[in-house]
């Protein structure tokens, strides 16, 4: 009976010893515990304003993805301490409360678009001057860093030929020729004040005809010559795929639509975060966006990779 005994109690010692090991090589696989997907900071790595880790977010729409990914990737680049970016949060108002509440801290944004949420009844148009009202009508806990010269705004749009063969500039070209041309534009361009009641209003042009298209069916009926000009986003990567010409908005009509960094102020206190954002917008160009939106929207590219193919090229990092 004793040597049975003795012969148990070591069977016990051996199984726990093992017991043990193996959960010591399981926390050490496991990184202790830790979330896998957590960012660790770089050697030096400066934080958020408070130490915490920036988090970057976007709306809904692929232009603004893309701008996420190349904020956080030129953070990164920069040893700050940055989270996956939150993708496709929706609409300017569940986006503005994640801003308020914490859970993002950088997204990009328009001026003139972010003016206008603030204070509806703001028409101001000149760069400059958009700018510094938007900062006035901010909240007190957001801040916006220095615009870039990219610019995602209405425009009307037509092939080059057609500019040459008509003499097409700007819009004000338009006043003496419209109405022996037809324009595309989606049906809500019909109503609202930066569409067809303000090309009348602002520069007398009034189309002969106007067809109801949007997308791609209203680029390929500009390219195939079914309508004369077109009501098209500056940032579309039908820029690059075909030769189109965005006639210069000289009377301001279509506003300021500069893509700017929001941030909260607490981040804004960390001059490496604001310093790597302002860099990025004094990079980035319209035709920028253009040429990145046409390999990831129409080569369908990794965005990510697009990002950072745009801040190694830049030498953001």
């Amino acid at each position: 009976m004793t040597t049975t005994s003795s012969t148990r109690t070591a069977t016990r010692r051996r199984l726990g010893a093992a017991v043990a090991l193996v959960a010591t090589m399981t926390a050490a696989a496991c990184g202790g515990g830790s979330d896998p997907l957590a960012e660790e900071p770089a050697p030096g790595a400066s934080g958020s304003a408070a130490g915490g880790t920036v988090t970057v977010g976007s709306a809904d729409f692929s232009e603004s993805k893309l701008l996420a990914h190349v904020y956080t990737t030129a953070l990164k680049a920069q040893g700050i301490q940055v989270a996956q970016p939150r993708l496709g949060i929706g609409a300017r108002e569940a986006y503005i409360k994640g801003m308020t509440d914490g859970s993002i801290n950088v997204i990009p944004e328009y001026t003139g678009a972010l003016a206008s949420y603030y204070d509806q009844e703001y028409a101001g148009t000149d760069p400059n001057e958009v700018y510094e009202h938007l900062k006035s009508v901010l909240p007190a806990e957001l801040t916006v860093l220095r615009p870039s010269a990219a610019e995602n705004k209405d425009s009307i749009t037509v092939t080059r030929q057609t500019a040459e063969q008509q003499s097409l500039r700007t819009v004000s070209d338009l006043a003496t020729k419209a109405g022996e041309l037809t324009l595309g534009a989606p049906p809500e361009f019909k109503a609202r004040r930066q569409g067809i009641p303000g090309l009348k209003s602002v520069y007398a042009v009034e189309f002969g005809q106007v067809r109801e298209l949007g997308g791609q069916a209203l680029i390929q009926a500009l390219v195939n010559g079914q309508v004369d000009a077109a009501n098209v986003f500056t940032t579309d990567p039908a820029y690059v795929q075909h030769e189109l010409v965005a006639l210069e908005d000289d009377k301001g009509l279509f506003g300021s639509q500069n893509v700017v960094p929001l941030v909260s102020k607490e981040v804004a206190q960390n001059s490496a975060v604001t310093e790597t954002l302002d860099r990025v917008s004094d990079a980035l160009t319209t035709q920028d966006l253009q040429e990145m939106l046409t390999k990831v929207d129409v080569e369908r590219q990794d965005p990510a990779a697009v990002a950072q193919e745009f801040v190694t090229a830049k030498q953001l990092g």
